[in-house]
């Protein structure tokens, strides 16, 4: 009986630690920058938000994330509907972790509205329709 629950110990031992190991890791790591010390942020392909002079709507997502990817022809079609008056800019969270970590983004989507002085006006975060994106943006723009 001693042996059977020595066995066990180090079953579940070894399971508890596998276990940790997995869910203690990131489940989707960005790709290492391998880019020279010293390079900035821009020049690194680094998306720019918010666009100076211009509303902007900056979207924090991810490919794998589902709201994300069904908001995805709405902030296509309001970069057509808006475009000269105000700026949609989508951000990859998995490319982009750290500019998402130093905005406060902690769950995605993330919406998040400057004016045109590039000031955060508002935030939202979850899905957001069609009618509430256009009545923000529309908001800061003066409409």
């Amino acid at each position: 009986m001693a042996r059977q629950v020595t066995r066990l110990a180090a079953f579940l031992l070894v399971l508890s630690v596998a276990w940790a190991a997995v869910w203690s890791a990131p489940l989707l790591a960005a790709p290492k920058d391998k880019g020279a010390p010293g390079k900035s942020a821009q020049a690194k392909g680094a998306p720019v938000a918010p666009v100076l002079g211009m509303v902007t709507v900056v979207e924090f997502g991810a490919d794998y994330c589902p709201p994300c990817r069904l908001m995805k022809p709405i902030l296509q079609e309001a970069t057509r509907e808006y475009r000269g008056r105000a700026a949609v800019v989508s951000i990859d969270v998995t490319l982009h972790q750290d500019m998402a970590r130093r905005l406060g983004v902690q769950i995605i989507p993330t919406l998040v509205f400057y004016d045109a002085t590039g000031m955060e006006q508002s935030r939202h975060e979850g899905y957001l329709d069609k009618k509430a994106l256009y009545a923000e943006l529309d908001g800061l723009l003066g409409r």
